[in-house]
């Protein structure tokens, strides 16, 4: 059973950073889209960066490129998202969610939620001074 556990949220002044993780676990061999996921109060789930487990290949919300970086540890079994240069609009609950992915690239698709099957339950991310 597929399982997505995150972690590493918390409270930090604007300009700060923090660095979330997502661990996984119950994956098969299948190819599947990691994505990062945000939502504050009152408004609307949004895509922020993925990565596909075969290859590597990663993809941001043009918005948050250069300030935000999607990797995965060397075993595939946790990915992390850096943020840095944070900013008080950043603050919402972030989940990190798996997918099957199954075409050559990466593109906007990666940051739809609606292509995403399994879902951690979130860590919340206040920016504050």
């Amino acid at each position: 059973q597929v399982q997505l556990v995150e972690s590493g949220g918390g409270l930090v002044q604007p300009g700060g950073s923090l660095r979330l993780s997502c661990e996984l676990s119950g994956f098969t061999l299948d190819t599947y889209s990691i994505g990062w996921f945000r939502q504050a109060p009152g408004k609307e789930r949004e895509g922020v960066s993925c990565i596909i487990t075969r290859g590597g290949m990663t993809h941001y919300a043009d918005s948050l490129k250069g300030r935000f970086t999607i990797s995965r540890d060397n075993a595939g079994n946790t990915v992390y998202l850096q943020m840095n240069s944070l900013k008080p609009e950043d603050t919402g609950v972030y989940s990190c969610a798996a997918g099957f992915w199954w075409k050559p690239d990466v593109n906007d698709l990666c940051i739809r939620p609606g292509i995403y099957r399994w879902w951690g339950q979130g860590t919340q991310v206040t920016v504050s001074s």
